[in-house]
């Protein structure tokens, strides 16, 4: 018996000893996330992961290294390992709120809002569900109507590694300082979170062709075995603020922003500013260009999230005001980084909460009197479903330049928004047979004062260039026709655009009917939803303000002729009166009923809209009565009930 004792006590610290093991890995691997070294952290979880058998730990196992890659960046390897994770049924509402960001940043956005959907009902009160949903139906959006910039991946200045944050460093534009990781760089660690070299500042210049050169590391006395990036300067370039980032002792990252000075052409050693307790993050810095403000990211308490913007203004040479956090309008839950601020006052920004494509989009920020601000995605192709982040502008031109992930790793790219370019393309036909007007006249009216004609050509075309910002009206008239226009405007618009109009013109060589003109039965009081047509009739002889119409009413041969003789002459008097409301004046201005004396001579859009009508028939009483249904006969006595105007003189004197 006690050496069965003996043996089963020995099994049992056994296992006891390899359960011990086991875990050994997982809570290495534990530290060295919570230290944010999640490149080397995803590796000892993947080991763990091999070691553990049969523990209800392996769903925490699968979990953390889909954050692993979706902290690093990995959206593919992120979404694989999620998925895994929600087959192992692993208990946390947040997979699926990240699995679907992985989804949406992949451009799977229709499985994307599936996951979002159940995220929204394990946790109905977080927001970030329904905005998931938004947000890829606005991507999908977004890049089916891009906004017009045009955007250019730098081929001569990224490298194999991440290659981020731009800024320029001189006013012609033509130099850029930028951050990378590549192998040039100072130090021989890696960055536990990226899994690539520390960062140093380079930088890049373009020569009178426009292409970049080889880039170069900035001074030593800049750039340290640690990282160092994110530049910023003042207006005369010879102030630079940059963030540098040092491991502690507990191997946390931690970073302060820096200020050098350019003495002879040369950076001075750089120096810390006192921004936030030594425990807080503070990095990329933008600066005014007289240096008054900084803006910088950082999580000191009191914001809104994560990473919040906010901002200090200097007192004195050296010192700087308490950090003002920019409020709930730009900043949020999530995190807000990589700020710009602009010379006309408008804040740039990225984020990863505000409704946007995925992962970080880039973000306009307008200021308002009242000091808070319009925020507006700046949309694709600026933004895409990667990280797109650390946006520059030049001071007088929609130009500039910005960083993303969209093509693996991080780097530069060039946007420029060409010239929003305006027209309008459009034709003169005749009313009644749609065919082309030659010679037809269009008179383009701008609200700036700007008049201009054309003739149209055998086509009927006409084409003008338009002007941004302005109203337009385009008159078209031709002999024996009335005059009649079309409008648009390229008030608002922020992308280029081609205008379309079509100008029928009426001939007034025979009578023009006025559609969706109603009565009561045997009334002739006008129906509300007769005014629609009627109010154009008003602006046609407005336009054309010489003519002198005669209203014209008809009715079916249904009932006593004297009958329907004065119904159709009340219904003629009834436009009439109408238009006299409306500022006709009474002159110009005769009606008359026609009873069923003129019926309808079938044209070709009728013959088209009927198939037991043909073009050239006239519905008489003998032609209604022979249609086969009864249905065939009340839609010619309809075609019949109408109500029409003649031009019947073109001197008027007004």
């Amino acid at each position: 018996m006690r050496i069965q004792y003996l043996l089963l006590l020995l099994l049992v610290l056994g296992l006891f000893g390899k359960a011990q093991a086991q875990m050994r890995f997982f809570n290495e691997a534990e530290n060295v996330y919570k230290a944010g070294q999640y490149y080397k952290a995803v590796d000892m979880y993947r080991n763990a992961y091999d070691k553990i058998q049969g523990s209800e730990i392996k769903g925490e196992i699968v979990f953390k290294i889909a954050e692993c890659y979706r902290k690093t960046g990995q959206p593919r390897k992120a979404e694989l390992w999620y998925n895994k994770a929600i087959s192992k049924e692993y208990d946390n509402p947040m997979i699926y709120l990240y699995h679907a960001n992985a989804l949406k940043t992949n451009e799977k956005f229709d499985e994307a809002i599936e996951n979002y959907k159940e995220y929204k009902k394990l946790k109905p009160d977080d927001p970030r569900g329904q905005m998931g949903i938004e947000s890829c139906r606005k991507a999908k959006q977004w890049m089916e109507n891009p906004n017009g910039y045009k955007v250019s991946r730098l081929r001569y200045m990224n490298s194999t590694e991440d290659d981020f944050a731009p800024a320029y460093s001189k006013a012609e534009y033509n130099e850029i300082y930028f951050t990378s990781a590549r192998e040039e760089a100072n130090g021989d660690e890696q960055n536990g979170a990226t899994g690539q070299p520390f960062t140093d500042i380079f930088y890049s210049q373009q020569d009178m062709s426009g292409k970049w050169s080889d880039p170069e590391p900035i001074t030593n006395r800049v750039n340290t075995e640690v990282e160092e990036g994110a530049p910023a300067f003042t207006g005369d370039y010879n102030t630079m603020y940059f963030t540098r980032c040092e491991v502690d002792r507990k191997k946390k990252l931690g970073c302060k922003i820096y200020r050098t000075v350019k003495d002879n052409g040369e950076w001075e050693k750089a120096e810390p500013l006192t921004l936030a307790p030594d425990s807080m993050v503070v990095a990329h810095p933008t600066i005014t260009d007289d240096g008054s403000t900084l803006y910088f990211v950082s999580n000191i308490d009191g914001g809104y999230g994560g990473m919040d913007i906010w901002k200090v203004n200097r007192k004195g040479e050296q010192g700087w005001s308490a950090p003002v956090n920019l409020g709930s309008k730009v900043n949020t839950p999530g995190n807000e980084m990589f700020p710009f601020i602009h010379p006309d006052g408008t804040l740039y920004f990225s984020s990863d909460y505000h409704l946007g494509m995925g992962g970080l989009d880039i973000f306009k920020a307008t200021p308002k009197p009242n000091g808070s601000y319009q925020v507006s995605n700046m949309r694709y192709p600026i933004n895409s479903t990667h990280d797109d982040f650390g946006i520059i502008f030049e001071s007088e031109k929609e130009r500039g330049h910005f960083s993303s992930a969209r093509e693996g790793d991080d780097e530069i790219f060039s946007f420029v928004l060409p010239p929003l370019k305006f027209s309008v393309e459009g034709t003169v036909l005749d009313k009644k047979s749609e065919d082309p007007l030659q010679n037809a006249t269009v008179k383009l009216v701008g609200s700036d004062g700007m008049t201009m004609s054309s003739k149209t050509g055998e086509d009927g075309k006409f084409k003008f260039m338009l002007r941004p910002e302005t109203d337009y009206v385009f008159v078209a008239s031709k002999e024996k026709y009335l005059t009649n226009k079309g409008k648009a405007s390229t008030q608002g618009l922020e992308e280029s655009k081609t205008f379309k109009r079509e100008i029928p013109l009426s001939s007034i060589e025979e009578p023009i009917e006025l559609p969706n003109i109603f009565y009561d039965f045997n009334e002739w009081s006008l129906r509300a939803e007769s005014k629609d047509a009627l109010n154009r009739l008003v602006e046609t002889l407005n336009d054309n303000p010489r003519v002198v119409i005669e209203l014209r009413a008809h009715t079916d041969f249904r009932g006593k002729h004297w009958f329907n003789v004065e119904l159709s002459t009340k219904r003629a008097e009834s436009v009439v009166n109408y238009l006299i409301e409306h500022g006709i004046d009474s002159e110009r201005l005769r009606a008359k009923g026609f009873a069923a004396t003129q019926p309808k001579q079938v044209g070709p859009k009728l013959a088209a809209r009927h198939d037991f009508l043909e073009e050239g028939e006239v519905l008489t009483e003998a032609f209604i009565k022979n249609l086969e249904t009864e249905e065939q006969r009340e839609t010619a006595h309809q075609i019949n009930r109408r109500t029409e105007f003649k031009v019947i003189a073109t001197d008027f004197e007004p």
